[in-house]
């Protein structure tokens, strides 16, 4: 990867106040409201025994991951291929490859910033334990990122325009929201539904989330799911995706 690529899209996306309120802060804002409601903080049956707040901080990682993805990522994607700017790099000793690349990076680390702030302030905030299964809640996470930044290009790569890609992107918005939990959590469904939801990314991304802060290893059939959407998403975007 080129650094100075690296370091320019940095510069670019600190100076978007736009992408860091909606990726960083707005899913550890959402949190906070929700834990400012009294019975949020008490112990509710639906949640298994826990209190909606302690199910909401997974939602509030994967908030921020799928703004990033679908949202952030493809309308810059699709802004420089419709202003030229990856036919004019293509020219150059720095091959449009490398942007893909540095775009994936900034907002894959933007992501799981969101990610941290998330568990930092519901841990202060709300006294919500920390994942007791550290190693699998990262690895669950890794591969959600993933996902996401893999849905995006596909975004990219079927969008020929700016506004292309924020229709085609806030019609996966709403249904990625929907099954990663935001309206309801994913312990609060009914088991018909929470199972088709776990054949989606997000839905399987939230359930072996849930697991792995409950202390136990993610369920493999959810990471599968996950690792699954992500080599196929993957493949498509390289199959259509075009630099002009």
């Amino acid at each position: 990867m080129n650094t100075a690529v690296l370091r320019t899209e940095i510069r670019l996306f600190r100076r978007e106040p736009g992408a860091l309120f909606w990726i960083l802060l707005f899913p550890t804002l959402l949190l906070v409201i929700l834990g400012s409601i009294p019975s949020f903080r008490q112990p509710d049956d639906s949640f298994g025994g826990l209190r909606p707040v302690d199910g909401y901080v997974p939602v509030a990682v994967l908030l921020g991951l799928i703004v990033g993805g679908l949202q952030a990522m493809p309308q810059n994607l699709t802004g420089y291929r419709e202003r030229g700017i990856l036919r004019r790099m293509a020219t150059t000793p720095v091959r449009p490859s490398a942007l893909l690349s540095a775009q994936m990076v900034v907002f894959g680390g933007a992501a799981l910033t969101s990610s941290l702030l998330a568990l930092v302030v519901g841990r202060l905030a709300f006294d919500v334990r920390l994942p007791e299964q550290p190693f699998g809640y990262v690895l669950a996470l890794v591969l959600a990122v993933l996902a996401a930044l893999a849905l995006g290009a596909v975004v990219s790569a079927l969008s020929r325009t700016t506004k292309i890609a924020g229709a085609i992107g806030s019609a996966v918005f709403f249904p990625a929201m929907f099954c990663a939990g935001v309206w309801a959590p994913v312990q609060t469904m009914p088991d018909v539904l929470a199972k088709a939801v776990g054949f989606s990314p997000f839905g399987a991304a939230a359930q072996a989330l849930n697991e792995a802060a409950a202390g136990d290893w993610p369920g493999w059939g959810h990471l599968g799911v996950v690792a699954a959407w992500t080599i196929l998403l993957t493949a498509a975007a390289v199959r259509w995706f075009r630099w002009e």
